[in-house]
């Protein structure tokens, strides 16, 4: 009997399957295909150009076709987009619409929508165990990844800077409780030591690279791309930041599968629309409050609060309860400058609270109702 060999049979794999191209990907391109544009990944944005990966190479195109007035449908790493076969320069005619995206606010008095990364399954928090824990930054950062609609991780840096095991298991833990389902690992990119853990992690997709300067996601990067790709500066001793060594978004093929995005030290990391991830990060909170008493009680002093309930027996931090009333109000204030009605029912709501705070004033002094 003849067998043929399994590779003789099977076909041959798509060009850009190792940038995440799949069929439906290939069902979204099809009307595109028929007018003869190339799909491919953008894997840089740079002052209105782009580098698209395609089945013929990288190409330079031009993104003024899809520059829109709304910050949030630019053209970004990490997109799918249709280019034209040729020209010069090239042109890319449309982004294939949008699985995931991972947006922060702008420090504009705008209020905008900054998109860094599209089309993301893992995003990964890199977090340096060379300076002190910031949970309240690590729970802002998981806030903005869950909204996206990737898998947040948080990955401690530098681990080989904690060589006592015990005192890295209390950090770990200490960070597991402020992300409840996130996974957590402690890597030292220096000794290898977890690399083999992360990459088999994000060696399934599209991963992003997020984190202060200084945090090592440079050095990360270059441990899970197998060379020094992307450039590292030492960090200051004084606060254990660093300059910005990576100033552009790239993507780029691991070689053991799957795609990276590296992305610049983010200095601040407003929220944007982001109320279902902040839930999601305090998860434990949004549970308890579903035994208060009134459907509407903002945790602070309502009678029947079980929150504060939780609070007064130990079972809840009031560390996380004040980082999660700070990112509510962050966000709600952010949704507010873009939604009239919203607006609207905040100062309603301000209202009814100052006249029912006025009320227990007079009640407290005795007054009573007039």
């Amino acid at each position: 009997m003849n067998l043929s060999s399994p590779s003789s049979s099977s076909p041959s794999p798509h060009p850009l399957a190792p940038y995440g191209w799949d069929a439906g990907w290939e069902s979204e391109f099809a009307p595109y295909a028929g007018q003869g544009c190339l799909p491919g990944r953008v894997v840089r944005v740079d002052r209105g150009q782009c580098d698209v990966v395609t089945a013929d190479g990288v190409l330079r195109a031009d993104t003024a076709f899809v520059t829109p007035d709304d910050p949030l449908r630019v053209v970004c790493t990490g997109d799918w987009v249709a280019v034209e076969p040729d020209g010069t320069p090239r042109y890319v005619r449309t982004c294939l619409p949008r699985r995931t995206a991972f947006v922060r606010s702008t420090s504009s008095k705008r209020s905008e929508g900054q998109i860094l990364a599209a089309n993301v399954d893992h995003a990964v928090v890199a977090v340096s165990l060379a300076v002190e824990l910031d949970l309240a930054r690590i729970e802002r950062f998981l806030a903005l990844a869950w909204e996206s609609g990737a898998q947040p991780l948080v990955v401690l840096t530098k681990a080989d800077l904690v060589p006592d095991p015990v005192t890295l298991a209390y950090l770990v833990r200490d960070v597991e409780a402020a992300a409840p389902g996130v996974p957590v690992l402690s890597v030292s990119a220096e000794q290898g030591e977890g690399l083999d853990v992360l990459a088999a992690v994000v060696g399934g997709g599209t991963a992003v690279l997020l984190g202060q300067s200084g945090a090592g996601k440079s050095t990360l990067a270059n441990a899970l791309l197998g060379e020094d790709v992307m450039d590292v500066r030492a960090i200051r001793d004084v606060d254990g930041k660093g300059r910005h060594t990576t100033t552009t978004r790239n993507l780029l093929a691991l070689p053991g599968g799957g795609v990276l995005i590296d992305t610049p030290g983010l200095r601040g990391v407003g929220l944007w629309d982001a109320g279902n991830g902040v839930g999601q990060v305090f998860a434990e909170i949004q549970e308890l409050a579903d035994g208060c008493r009134f459907h509407d009680c903002a945790h602070e002093s309502e009678p029947g609060c079980a929150v504060l309930a939780a609070i007064d027996s130990g079972e809840l931090p009031e560390r996380r309860l004040e980082s999660y009333r700070k990112l509510m109000r962050e966000n709600q204030r952010i949704v507010a400058k873009t939604d009239a009605r919203l607006r609207a029912e905040i100062r309603k709501e301000w209202k009814r609270r100052g006249a029912v705070g006025r009320a227990a004033m007079e009640a407290k002094r005795g007054g009573g109702p007039r």
